[in-house]
């Protein structure tokens, strides 16, 4: 790494090669294991200077809360501690969204462990929306956590 222009925060150097032969030390299983893999990139000048406003922390909270009691009520414990039955019982979808699911395992080549996370964070982000059914776009934005570093280092 090198500093910025300007004395900036260090720039990455590395080629798209280094950077697959360092995501290679990585193993398969030890990703598995995290259940949201995103990338958040620096913020532009006039990003940080916009008086646009986003959601408050607050409102984020009670959302959360929300859906939390909702996961309490449903099985007694959190989405992320459900049990492959329970994830059966509680992760109904269409078989439209089925099949999303179906081609994402077969593209990123995942394990049951991470077929096992995208169910749990989809009924999460389903719950958040305040929805009973899981639904084609809660496994998108799912897979699409997951999948992060697999599609842009294979």
């Amino acid at each position: 790494m090198k500093t910025g222009a300007n004395g900036a925060s260090p720039v990455c150097t590395c080629t798209a090669p280094q950077i697959r032969r360092y995501l290679a030390k990585i193993s398969g299983p030890l990703l598995d294991r995290i259940d949201i893999h995103i990338e958040v990139p620096r913020l532009s000048s006039e990003e940080l200077m916009s008086k646009r406003v986003g959601e408050s922390s607050a409102t984020v909270r009670r959302r959360v809360i929300k859906a939390r009691e909702k996961q309490l009520a449903r099985m007694g414990t959190c989405n992320g501690h459900m049990k492959a039955k329970e994830l059966r019982e509680h992760c109904d979808m269409d078989a439209a969204t089925k099949d999303l699911l179906k081609a994402a395992i077969a593209q990123f080549n995942l394990s049951g462990r991470g077929y096992d996370r995208i169910l749990k964070v989809s009924r999460t982000i389903a719950d958040l929306e305040g929805e009973e059914k899981i639904e084609m776009h809660h496994v998108a934005e799912a897979i699409n956590y997951r999948a992060f570093d697999r599609k842009l280092f294979g």
